[in-house]
């Protein structure tokens, strides 16, 4: 199950975390990654993923500037020929109440979390429709789902990537893409790990499972909605969250 041999997949923001947990479990169903991500970022997520036999590539990567987006399709295109999944992963976080947050640190969170998105699924939509087929999963966050104080931008941002691919799988669904959305809840990565041992005990008391999730929770409800298994799945939100929200 969820063979994904010979398929292509774009992730963003694939350099830890989150991204790079996704590049590995795609890259272990058999996929070819692009892990992108800034400068060379994304090379020990590629080096574990060949260590383990599997097969990818680094591409530097802004998802802000569209003539970074643009290159890194047109180069996979040419390299491959084909896009096959696109994973929006790449995000940021610029936390602040909404009474001292500044307006770059609103356009910020938006421009990388939101219009980022945007931007990448324009520039892989055409080869998809071409080939009538494709998926695309975009990550949001249960903070999107059910807001948090201190996180408007953040927030707005996760949100929005709901609503936009909720709109898109309606446009898209007659050739045979499919669009959705994992919502992951709170996720063990290098920047919960730094949180006091207090705060994560608290943190846990919000969570039916008693556990933070981890990268792997996350990338394998991308592995299923990257898969032919999941064909007639399109416009859902996958909540990964251990019961946080419901």
């Amino acid at each position: 199950m969820f063979d994904l041999s010979e398929k292509v997949v774009i992730v963003t923001g694939a350099s830890r975390g989150i991204g790079r947990g996704i590049a590995e479990v795609l890259a272990s169903r058999g996929a070819h990654i692009v892990a992108a991500a800034r400068g060379d970022n994304a090379a020990g997520t590629v080096e574990a993923i060949k260590g383990t036999g599997g097969k990818a590539e680094t591409v530097s990567l802004d998802v802000t500037d569209g003539g970074s987006v643009e290159a890194l399709v047109e180069g996979v295109m040419e390299r491959h020929g084909r896009i096959d999944i696109l994973v929006n992963n790449a995000g940021i976080a610029r936390d602040q109440l909404m009474l001292r947050m500044k307006r770059e640190e609103w356009d910020d969170v938006i421009a990388t979390n939101l219009t980022a998105a945007f931007t990448c699924v324009h520039a892989v939509l055409r080869p998809m429709i071409k080939r009538r087929a494709g998926r695309i999963i975009s990550i949001s966050s249960v903070v999107g789902q059910m807001g948090n104080p201190g996180q408007a931008n953040y927030a707005a941002s996760k949100a929005g990537l709901i609503g936009f691919s909720k709109a898109l799988a309606r446009e898209v669904a007659s050739r045979n893409i499919t669009v959705n959305v994992v919502a992951p809840g709170l996720i063990e990565t290098d920047m919960t790990k730094a949180v006091a041992e207090k705060a994560q005990a608290e943190w846990n008391s919000l969570i039916p499972l008693q556990r933070l999730g981890t990268p792997q929770d996350v990338a394998c409800a991308v592995c299923f909605l990257a898969s032919d298994e999941a064909a007639y799945i399109t416009g859902q939100v996958i909540a990964v969250n251990g019961g946080m929200y419901m």
